[in-house]
């Protein structure tokens, strides 16, 4: 048995490279542009932050369970948000609220981005470890926390991405972003929408972006 579950996830491993490529392709005509971001989501195996049960679905565009009443978000959201922080600018710094199974966090690193992710339920963030672990990436500092906190002790941060939706903005974020950095998050309840704050020397600058369907951000630890 062990060695058919085997063969099997070898075998899915292949299809996996034609389904990225397909899944990139897609990305590109629904918009996205940044090459940066098309070969991180290329390279990221998808299908390794899923459950097996689901993993010929990974690179459909379709957000999917991962237990504990969370999703992994669908990959132009993910596309989408990646490309909306980094337009115009190295990755720096970037504190991630949400780590849920790992792959946002793992498109991050791709990018060459310094990641900090803080996750409320202990047992996702064990799940997201052992996800970037079995895909050789390791470098994201994870925690356990509280996202609306953010992380203080590490800030500033030229970026924070948020995938879960607060129903405001929460102030100690603002706090912890770098002059000139960007904060994209899904602000509402029902009809929720992906909003892009930017630090200037003038204040916050506000942009609403596209309409979109989170979990929410609840406070505290799990």
């Amino acid at each position: 048995m062990a060695s058919s579950v085997t063969q099997d996830n070898q075998a899915y491993g292949m299809l996996s490279d034609r389904t990225r490529r397909r899944m990139t392709d897609r990305l590109r005509q629904q918009g996205i542009q940044d090459e940066r971001v098309l070969t991180a989501m290329a390279e990221v195996p998808r299908h390794a932050f899923v459950d097996q049960a689901l993993a010929t679905r990974a690179y459909d565009d379709v957000s999917l369970p991962i237990g504990h009443g969370q999703t992994i978000s669908q990959p132009f959201t993910v596309a989408r948000m990646t490309e909306i922080l980094f337009t115009g600018r190295k990755p720096g710094k970037v504190l991630e609220i949400g780590t849920g199974c790992g792959y946002q966090t793992a498109v991050l690193l791709k990018m060459g981005a310094e990641v900090y992710s803080i996750e409320r339920l202990g047992a996702l963030l064990d799940k997201a470890r052992r996800n970037l672990r079995a895909a050789k990436l390791v470098h994201a500092r994870l925690v356990h926390g509280d996202g609306h906190l953010g992380l203080p002790e590490a800030a500033p941060f030229e970026g924070i991405i948020m995938t879960a939706a607060a129903r405001n903005i929460p102030e100690a974020l603002v706090e912890q972003m770098a002059e000139g950095g960007r904060l994209i998050m899904p602000i509402g309840d029902g009809e929720q929408h992906l909003w892009l704050l930017e630090k200037t020397s003038q204040g916050l600058q506000k942009t609403r972006l596209d309409p979109v369907k989170f979990v929410p951000l609840l406070p505290g630890r799990g």
